[in-house]
C-alpha cells in the first residue's frame, strides 16, 4: 500500500511514463504485444503505425479502459490508479456519441471533475480554468451551444479545451488531425507548443509521417508491437517502415517513400474499434529521407 503522502510527493516530480513488458489482448487475442519503452518528461512523441496497429489501445491501456495481459504502467514511478488525474485522454471522434445532450460548457467542465471532491459543485476556480481553456482554444462564444450541433473541428477543439481544463501532466490524442480543417489543425499544433514550454508530455497518433517527422521530438512506430522508437530522423528510415507497413509502403524514388493506408486488409471480428474502423479516408502519407 503506498502512502498518499507518498504519493503526493512522486507527482510534484516531473512527469514520467514507462511501460514494462506491456502486453493487451482483447476477446483472447493479442493486440499489443511486450511494449516497453520510457518516454521523458515534457517530450512530445507522434505513435505512427498501420491500421490496426493498437495505437488507440495503447492510448486507452495508458488511462486505465483496457486491462493489461502482462507488464506494468507506471506514470511519476506509481502504478495506473496511483496518478490522481493527472492523464488527459482525448479519443477519437468516432468513439464519441454526439447525440448526448450536453453543451459546450458541460464537456469542458468534465476535465474538472477528477479534482471535485465526491458530490461536491464546481467552484469558482473550476468555471475560471473553463473560460481560461475554452478562450485558449477560441471557442469561448460556444459556450451554449449543443456538443453534436457542431462542425468536426469544433468539436476537437471542445475536447482539447475539456483536457486543457484537467491541468494534465500528460496528454494522449488519438488522431486529433483527422477530419478537421487547416485552422483547426494549426490551432491544435499551436497548443502542443504551448504545453512542451510548460513540460506537459503529449503522445499523439497520427498517419502523417510528414509532420511526425517536423513537429515531434520522438517517434513510436508500432504494429503490434514495438517497431522502433527515438528520434525522428531514426525512426523514420524506408527499413523501419517496411517492417511496420509492410504492403503498405511504397518507394517512389531514391529518399522518398509513402503509405498508402485507403484499403487496409480485413481485421479479425472482436477487436477493439481501432483494429477494425476504417477502410478508407487515410490517403497516402509521404516522408522524405
Amino acid at each position: 500500500m503506498i502512502d498518499k503522502r507518498e504519493v503526493r510527493g512522486l507527482l510534484d516530480e516531473p512527469a514520467r511514463l514507462e511501460l514494462q513488458g506491456v502486453s493487451v489482448a482483447y476477446n483472447g487475442q493479442p493486440v499489443l504485444c511486450d511494449m516497453t519503452f520510457q518516454v521523458p518528461h515534457g517530450q512530445r512523441v507522434a505513435v505512427v503505425g498501420p491500421n490496426g496497429a493498437g495505437k488507440s489501445t495503447l492510448f486507452k491501456a495508458l488511462v486505465g479502459l483496457l486491462p493489461l495481459r502482462t507488464g506494468n504502467i507506471l506514470i511519476h514511478g506509481l502504478p495506473l490508479g496511483h496518478h490522481l488525474d493527472c492523464v488527459a485522454y482525448v479519443p477519437q471522434r468516432e468513439d464519441v456519441d454526439w447525440r448526448f445532450p450536453l453543451s459546450v460548457a458541460d464537456v469542458v467542465m468534465m476535465g474538472r471533475y477528477g479534482r471535485l471532491p465526491r458530490l461536491r459543485q464546481p467552484t469558482p476556480e473550476d468555471h475560471q480554468v473553463v473560460q481560461r481553456s475554452l478562450e485558449r482554444m477560441g471557442i469561448a462564444d460556444l459556450i451554449p451551444r449543443p456538443i453534436g450541433e457542431l462542425s468536426g473541428g469544433q468539436q476537437q477543439r471542445v475536447f482539447l479545451a475539456r483536457a486543457l481544463a484537467q491541468e494534465p501532466h500528460i496528454l494522449l490524442m488519438d488522431e486529433p488531425f483527422t477530419g478537421v480543417d487547416i485552422t483547426t489543425r494549426e490551432a491544435v499544433l499551436q497548443v502542443l507548443d504551448q504545453l512542451q514550454e510548460q513540460q506537459v508530455t503529449t503522445m499523439i497518433s497520427t498517419h502523417d509521417l510528414s509532420l511526425a517527422a517536423s513537429r515531434f521530438d520522438r517517434v513510436l512506430l508500432l504494429n503490434r508491437r514495438l517497431v522502433a522508437y527515438g528520434p525522428p530522423g531514426e525512426v523514420l528510415t524506408a527499413e523501419t517502415l517496411q517492417d511496420a507497413f509492410g504492403g503498405q509502403l511504397l518507394r517512389l524514388g531514391p529518399g522518398m517513400v509513402a503509405v498508402d493506408q485507403c484499403c487496409p486488409p480485413a481485421q479479425p471480428d472482436g477487436l477493439p474499434q481501432d483494429a477494425q474502423r476504417r477502410t478508407g479516408g487515410h490517403g497516402h502519407r509521404e516522408v522524405e529521407r
